[in-house]
């Protein structure tokens, strides 16, 4: 599967500057990049905490829906792992999806001992409600549908807490830095308005831990904020690591529809609306989910995208309608505060309303391909959170596992940094083919994927996107800036996004091509792994599923 799709290795060179060391570098403050923050004060190891933005600004505090694990009697973590393999569609790996059900409970109830408070039921316990997949009501929330900014704020509380921590804001993760054996010995950073950090320099440790999040903003509408520019993943790219499974877009199926001209970030209408009741309807008013999927309304959110995109199609209409009049005021003023505010301060009111929604990029299930204990297949470099790869999603992603998965493998980094062997060694400056793709384009880029890589795909629409991508990269104009570095990490993880869609001739999960319908088993039930080599020449070659995956039919 080699191919001669060209990515560059580098973004810049090293140069004369501010550095830092520590014994472990931590990219990203959302969840993941927080717990591992902690975890690895735990176990004595000093941390700077980088992040591009504020600490605050990451993706979890956008997650409405909450937090899945298995607490209450009824349920177990077989159940749980059951559940996640169904929405995988094989392709989980299932020793990672076990590890994630087994330690998740405790993983929560950390939280909890932290601090971060979750709604209670009338007898004292975690009320627990379902979404989208899940067979059982083990979904924990927070403010009604606030659970990623209450688990952010007793995380970041904990973070301030620990003088170990040094947190480095405003700070753009650049290119890893190697030394002559090939491990991670550090990163270049762009570090804006900080005084007399201003510019580029370096952060140094042996240890590089990636959790800078998901890269929504490759699309032209998104779920993601701004910043969600796939920074960790396109760092690794261009350092050599394997990235896995990148065709595994999931679009949400209820967003908010603004129109036809909206761009960026976009309202979440959050599945959990669902999960109290509220139906799909069709332009004629109909419910339409009932006999495409035995759990109708409540289906893996790539059946339910699907459905809303087909039935979009006979209807030559942009949006449908969520119907939650039904849950009545009380419901939506004590259990979706947030979604209510959202959807008042765009003049629809849901208690009396209905709300237009479609599909917009959400999550990606693909990364930083890691090992169970979130290990890159660079020495020193490790993932966790939506920039890695783990196995646990497969072909989509369950509702509410992220944020579970980056407390998890946040955690069982810290065994494998406690049995690697790092060694603290001089990085040399990286070498081979630069460049970038100016600001400018990135609209340009983002049409080209709505329109040929989005939900609806083709052996066509894909070969059109990666000959526009081409293009674009051979435009010029570019400097050494925020804007274009982002637009160029958004560029090359487009790039091998589609290539690996190109690909994949079926459909699975997340990953829907017309002209393949079908799964197939018999030749697709495997990663997609994609690496640069040391002349920016990107090659894909396909790796089993990891364990045996019982129970995913």
């Amino acid at each position: 599967m080699n191919g001669s799709t060209w990515i560059p290795r580098r973004l810049t060179a090293p140069e004369p500057g501010w550095s830092a060391r520590a014994d472990v570098i931590v990219i990203g403050s959302g969840v993941a990049g927080l717990t591992a923050a902690l975890r690895a004060r735990d176990i004595g190891r000093t941390v700077l905490l980088v992040t591009k933005a504020q600490v605050n600004e990451g993706s979890t505090r956008w997650a409405q829906g909450g937090i899945a694990a298995a607490l209450s009697e009824e349920d177990s973590p077989d159940e749980h792992l059951h559940d996640t393999l169904v929405a995988g569609v094989g392709l989980c790996d299932e020793d990672s999806v076990r590890a994630l059900v087994t330690e998740g409970p405790a993983a929560v109830r950390e939280l909890i001992a932290i601090g971060a408070h979750f709604d209670m039921d009338p007898s004292g316990a975690i009320a627990l409600t379902r979404e989208g997949g899940h067979l059982r009501n083990r979904i924990a929330h927070a403010g009604g549908d606030a659970t990623g900014a209450e688990i952010s704020r007793a995380v970041m509380a904990a973070v301030q807490l620990d003088p170990g921590i040094v947190v480095l804001e405003n700070a753009l993760a650049l290119d890893l830095l190697l030394d002559e054996t090939g491990a991670a010995q550090g990163v270049t950073l762009h570090v804006m308005g900080s005084g007399q950090r201003d510019g580029i320099g370096a952060a140094l440790a042996p240890a590089i831990i990636l959790a800078t999040g998901g890269f929504g903003q490759v699309f032209g509408q998104t779920t993601n904020p701004y910043v969600s520019t796939g920074d960790g993943v396109a760092l690794a790219l261009r350092a050599g690591a394997r990235i896995a499974d990148m065709e595994f877009v999931q679009f949400h199926p209820t967003v908010m529809w603004l129109g036809p001209h909206a761009q960026g970030q976009q309202p979440l209408v959050s599945e959990a609306v669902r999960g109290e009741g509220a139906v799909l309807l069709d332009s004629a008013g109909t419910p339409f989910m009932t006999g495409v999927h035995p759990l109708a309304d409540l289906a893996p959110r790539d059946v339910v995208a699907k459905a809303i995109m087909r039935r979009m199609r006979e209807e030559g209409t942009a949006h449908v309608w969520l119907d939650g009049r039904m849950l009545g005021a009380d419901t939506w003023f004590q259990r979706f505060p947030t979604i209510l505010d959202s959807c008042r301060s765009r003049g629809i009111d849901p208690v009396t309303d209905l709300i237009p929604v479609a599909p917009a990029q959400h999550y990606v299930s693909g990364g930083v391909r890691t090992d169970i204990w979130g290990r890159a297949s660079i020495p020193g470099l490790y993932a966790c959170g939506e920039v890695a790869c783990t196995g646990v999603h497969g072909a989509n992603r369950l509702a509410s596992n992220s944020l579970l998965e980056g407390l998890v493998f946040a955690r069982r980094i810290m065994t494998a940094l406690e049995e690697d062997e790092l060694t603290v060694r001089e990085p040399v400056a990286p070498s081979g083919p630069s460049g970038l793709v100016p600001h400018a384009l990135r609209r340009s880029m983002q049409q080209v994927m709505d329109l040929d890589a989005g939900v609806l795909r083709s052996a066509e629409s894909l070969s059109v996107a990666t000959g526009e991508l081409a293009l674009l990269a051979d435009v010029g104009g570019s400097s050494p800036s925020t804007e274009d570095w982002e637009t160029t990490n958004l560029h090359q993880i487009a790039t091998v996004l589609v290539r690996q869609a190109l690909l994949r001739t079926e459909t699975r999960g997340s990953h829907w091509r017309e002209d393949y319908p079908e799964r197939d088993d018999e030749r697709w039930r495997v990663h997609l792994v994609s690496m640069v080599d040391e002349h920016g020449q990107v090659h894909t070659v396909q790796e089993p599923v990891r364990g045996t995956a019982q129970g995913w039919e």
